[in-house]
Formats: C-alpha cells, sequence, structure tokens
C-alpha cells in the first residue's frame, strides 16, 4: 500500500475555507485531516461540530477528526454524526480507553488513539487489537507549523514492531512537522498515513505538494 496523505485544514485559509476543500477534492489526498481542539486539553482553540459538518457537506474524502479534547466520550456520537469517517482519541484524555474505542466503532467509524510525544507505545499494547489506527504526534499538539520531534522515528519503529505481532491491519498514522525533507525517512520508519498542514498550505503549489509526498511512498 502507498502510504496516504491527509492535509491538516488547520494550516489552511479559514477565511476561504470552501475553496482550499475543493483544492483538496482536485488532489491526490487521500483524507482530510480535522484537529478539533477545545482550548483545555490543549492551549488552543479550533473548531468544532459545525464546522465539521459543513466540511463533511463539501469534501469528496474522508474526513480524519482527531479529538484533542478532555471527555471526548461526550462528543463521540456527535462528531460521527457531523461526519467523522475515521476519529481518534487521546490515550491522555480517555480515562476508559476501551469504552471510548467501542463506542467509536459502534458509531460506525474507524478508531485510533492518538499519543503525545511523551508517552511510549507500550501502553497501547493491550487496545491494539481494537484499533484500525494509531496517530503518533511527532510535535506537542496544540499549534501547526511546529519542528518535526527526531525521536519520533523511533518510535514509529517500535509502534510498528508491535503492530505486525499483534495486529498487522492497524495503520500508523504521523502528524507534526511533516515535509518533502523528512517524509522518506517517516515513511522507512513504517507510517502508513501523514498528516501535512504547513508544509501543503503554506505553499504556493499544494496539489503538487501532495503529489510529491504521494510519490515519496
Amino acid at each position: 500500500m502507498s502510504v496516504l496523505i491527509a492535509p491538516s485544514v488547520l494550516s489552511a485559509d479559514f477565511l476561504y475555507l470552501d475553496r482550499e476543500i475543493q483544492m483538496l477534492n482536485e488532489s491526490e489526498a487521500d483524507w482530510i485531516h480535522v484537529d478539533v481542539m477545545d482550548g483545555s486539553f490543549v492551549p488552543n482553540i479550533s473548531f468544532g461540530l459545525p464546522i465539521v459538518n459543513a466540511l463533511y457537506g463539501a469534501a469528496e474524502k474522508p474526513l480524519d477528526v482527531h479529538l484533542m479534547i478532555n471527555s471526548p466520550d461526550c462528543y463521540l456520537e456527535k462528531f460521527a454524526q457531523a461526519g467523522a469517517t475515521w476519529m481518534s482519541v487521546h490515550y491522555e484524555a480517555c480515562t476508559h480507553l476501551h469504552r471510548s474505542i467501542q463506542t467509536i466503532r459502534d458509531l460506525q467509524c474507524y478508531a485510533g488513539v492518538v499519543l503525545n510525544p511523551h508517552t511510549p507505545v507500550h501502553l497501547l499494547e493491550d487496545i491494539l487489537p481494537e484499533l484500525d489506527y494509531v496517530l503518533l504526534m511527532s510535535v506537542n499538539p496544540g499549534y501547526g507549523g511546529q519542528k518535526f520531534i527526531p525521536q519520533t522515528l523511533e518510535k514509529i519503529r517500535k509502534m510498528k514492531k508491535m503492530i505486525e505481532t499483534i495486529n498487522p491491519d492497524c495503520l500508523i498514522e504521523v502528524d507534526g512537522g511533516i515535509s518533502l525533507t523528512n517524509a522518506a525517512d517517516i515513511i522507512a520508519a513504517g507510517a502508513d498515513v501523514l498528516v501535512a498542514g504547513n508544509a501543503v498550505f503554506k505553499n504556493e503549489n499544494p496539489k503538487q505538494v501532495i503529489s510529491d509526498l504521494k510519490k515519496i511512498g
């Protein structure tokens, strides 16, 4: 399988979101990554249910909804109804993680767990059989435009070994500081899905960047 590209609309021009989504529809992007932030779990507020639902109405690619929020269980059904296809919650935000994942799957969404940079991958060993994907943060969550944390490469390799043993169908998604410069190393370490924000939307030719990232994989 070639690498999947999930441009993050957190870096899009919010004044022209319809134009940005149309560009992604016409590109080689596979998913559209949507960062939902509550200003509590992370020190930033992005957008919520009405925007996700509006994106769903315009998008021709699956929405990959990344919930950077406290108490995500309270909102899983609402985000599924708003149009999420893939939905991930943070390990650090879920007291009863298995219940959260089961709820996402019961809502007919693909279920993922996100790990912050400081959270070791071995903590997912017991829940891994239930997951469709793991999202590894390669920056501290909350803001776009940060630099890739180099130690993430070894973390991806460790995660890949666990997945090959426990759940070979589980995908590894990586989010934060990804560019044409480091994408090859990230893919070589074992990543299946690349989230790209600034690398795509801050470029004069975003569709070409997406195409170039696909070719690397």
